[in-house]
C-alpha cells in the first residue's frame, strides 16, 4: 500500500501474522458462540496488520518505524 507509511519490521510482520492466524484457528476450533467469532475476527485483524505491515496502535504510541529512522 503506497499510501501508508510501514512501521512494522520484517519479523516483526511475521510474528504477527502467524500468531494472528494462530488465534484465529484455535478460536474456531476450540470455543463457541459470539467469543469464537469476536476472538477470531481479533486474530484475523491482528495478522492484516502483519500482512499490511501498519499498526495504527504502534504509529500512535510512536513505536517502530519500519526500518527507516
Amino acid at each position: 500500500m503506497a499510501w501508508v507509511r510501514r512501521n512494522l519490521r520484517r519479523p516483526h510482520q511475521l510474528a504477527r501474522v502467524i500468531i494472528g492466524l494462530g488465534v484465529a484457528v484455535v478460536a474456531v476450533v476450540a470455543l463457541s458462540g459470539m467469543a469464537a467469532w469476536l476472538l477470531a475476527a481479533a486474530g484475523a485483524g491482528f495478522a492484516l496488520t502483519g500482512v499490511v505491515g501498519y499498526c495504527p496502535a504502534c504509529a500512535v504510541a510512536g513505536i517502530g518505524s519500519g526500518g527507516r529512522s
